[in-house]
């Protein structure tokens, strides 16, 4: 039983790390990134839907993105929507589709993004500390109803801690790695 709450555990630490990887990816460091934009909610046939499901996102050099929609008449909706989503991008229309220069960041706008990246790190820290504590929950009512020993319970224990100090350990690499390529210029 307590192999099973590991592994649940285990697992949301993992989304934890991947969900921070994907906010890293929305994240604007100077590059063009699909991943800046597609999650971008454009209001089209009178619903609200993501860029992605609208439009094909392609990024033709490391300094543009390229937004061809499947229906010309939504080029307006998605550059409203781009302009509203307040990334610091402007998008232009040539008729066929909508072309986002990235701007070089800035160093104020980098500081920014540093501490934007420590700030989701420590989110996903906290997600990991969350998962933690319903690990050491479910382990602690195991132990209280009797139906694993005591020292199952601390060897679980120890072996729950030490999988959120691997998994804080990796959370760290990823962003000192994602802030000093924010950093570099």
């Amino acid at each position: 039983m307590t192999d099973q709450t590991l592994t649940t555990a285990r697992n949301d630490f993992q989304k934890a790390l991947v969900r921070m990887k994907e906010e890293f990816s929305k994240l604007q460091v100077g590059r063009a990134n699909a991943g800046l934009v597609e999650g971008i909610m454009v209001d089209m046939y009178g619903t609200s839907q993501p860029l992605k499901a609208v439009a094909n996102v392609s990024v033709p050099d490391s300094k543009t993105l390229s937004i061809q929609p499947w229906d010309r008449s939504a080029l307006g909706a998605i550059e409203k929507a781009v302009v509203t989503a307040n990334l610091g991008l402007n998008p232009s229309n040539n008729g066929l589709a909508v072309i986002i220069s990235i701007p070089p960041l800035t160093e104020e706008r980098r500081a920014e993004v540093a501490k934007k990246v420590r700030g989701l790190a420590e989110d996903a820290k906290i997600s990991v500390r969350n998962a933690r504590q319903d690990a050491l929950n479910a382990l602690k009512k195991m132990k209280d109803d009797k139906t694993i020993a005591e020292d199952d319970y601390f060897s679980a224990e120890k072996k729950l801690q030490e999988a959120v100090d691997e998994i804080n350990k990796q959370i760290d690499e990823v962003a000192g790695e994602k802030e000093k390529g924010v950093m570099t210029v």
